[in-house]
């Protein structure tokens, strides 16, 4: 299935955290909170200001990004899970 996100949104596919703690205890799947880092897979063309002209996003396909904990929407593509989220829900891009 491919996925063209509109306006200013942008689809991420969350990374996945370490299993195991600094001391070497393994957390189980209970315990992990959902990362807070992704990448992003695919991004809207940006939303138009006033005057109709398309304001270019902040982010592009396969940037790594830091976002915040309850943003977006989560959804599924093939079995693996992603989010759809404004690019306003982006804090910061990882270089």
């Amino acid at each position: 299935m491919k996925l063209k996100p509109l306006a200013d949104r942008v689809l991420v596919r969350r990374l996945e955290v370490e299993e195991k703690t600094v001391g070497g205890i393994i957390i189980p799947d209970s315990a992990k909170e959902k990362p807070l880092k992704g990448e992003v897979v695919a991004a809207g063309p940006g939303k138009l200001d006033d005057n109709g002209s398309r304001i270019a996003l902040g982010v592009e396909e396969g940037d790594a990004v830091l976002f915040a904990k309850y943003a977006g929407t989560e959804i599924s593509i093939e079995g693996v899970d992603h989010l759809i989220m404004r690019e306003d829900d982006i804090l910061a891009v990882v270089s």
